[in-house]
């Protein structure tokens, strides 16, 4: 067996069909999803098959992948170098979200500074609006679409006066979670540092909770906003931009509480050392981005 010296330049795995699997469980969970949304769209029942099977896939390879990189870790075949590229992609990925929630971001201000405006007759661009919707005016949120026909009016907005109260408001109560949570997991990380695994366990299990309380209350609003407020995908722009921004870090909320779920386990396996935690590192700068990005979405969603 080699030693972990012979490694000391760079680690070179052997060859594997991690990729192809993958690539594979991808193309059915896609495809899966695609046959899935347009049965709903035709009113047919769903055939899930697919995508399921897409989901087992990725699964199983992600987990079988993910262990053999910690076992070879724990087995002292990672080097410096290798542990730099982690550090690398890691910067990258996260570059690569920055990028993802921009384009969203992108999205709400063109609609709301831009298309909303000239849909209700102002500037050079409104003459479209004017002429086949006079009535339309040019407010936001949209809760008067311009063609109710096509796009059924939601009954209430999400940040209007009868939700935004501190007592029941689920946003900001979640908002209030997300920061507690970013102070916990960087008292985990102290804890790493200082070698106190018990307040490790600690700091770490209660983010992990903190994550899944946030998901709970999420549902609780989507629940609310599709039963009681009549605000859904099919509510216009309003809808639309709401739902693909809160679902969408919803996702990745659900994605780092699982990601910093696997770090608990390992810390209680006792994986991690103060010269070496970079998985537990990375998945605290992902909770770190999440958390901005809620803020930056609480703001400008739910407030202004």
């Amino acid at each position: 067996m080699a030693s972990s010296s012979d490694h000391a330049a760079y680690y070179i795995p052997h060859s594997g069909w991690y990729p192809v699997w993958l690539a594979a469980g991808i193309f059915f969970l896609l495809a899966g999803l695609g046959v899935w949304l347009n049965d709903l769209k035709a009113g047919a029942e769903p055939s899930t098959t697919m995508f399921y099977i897409g989901a087992v896939i990725i699964a199983v390879v992600l987990f079988a992948w993910y262990s053999k990189i910690v076992a070879e870790n724990q087995a002292g075949l990672v080097g410096a170098q290798l542990k730099q590229s982690y550090v690398w992609g890691m910067g990258w990925f996260i570059f690569s979200e920055v990028m993802f929630f921009a384009a969203f971001f992108g999205a709400l201000f063109y609609a709301r500074n831009f298309a909303v405006a000239w849909l209700g007759g102002e500037g050079d661009k409104g003459i479209t609006g004017d002429y086949l919707w006079p009535e339309f005016e040019a407010v936001w949120p949209v809760i008067a679409n311009p063609d109710p026909s096509r796009f059924t009016n939601p009954g209430q907005s999400m940040a209007s006066p009868g939700i935004l109260n501190w007592g029941s408001y689920l946003p900001f109560w979640n908002t209030v979670i997300l920061l507690t949570s970013s102070f916990t997991v960087h008292f985990a990380h102290t804890a790493i540092i200082n070698k106190t695994r018990t307040k490790l366990l600690g700091w770490l299990g209660l983010t992990v909770l903190l994550g899944i309380v946030f998901l709970i209350l999420q549902v609780e609003e989507y629940l609310d906003a599709y039963q009681e407020l009549g605000l859904t995908l099919s509510s216009g722009i309003y809808g639309s931009t709401f739902f693909l921004l809160t679902g969408f870090h919803g996702f990745h909320v659900t994605l780092g509480t699982f990601i910093l779920l696997i770090q608990l386990i390992r810390s209680f396996r006792g994986h991690f050392t103060a010269e070496d935690c970079f998985g537990f590192e990375a998945a605290s700068w992902y909770w770190h981005f999440v958390d901005v990005v809620w803020v930056i979405l609480f703001l400008f969603v739910y407030v202004f």
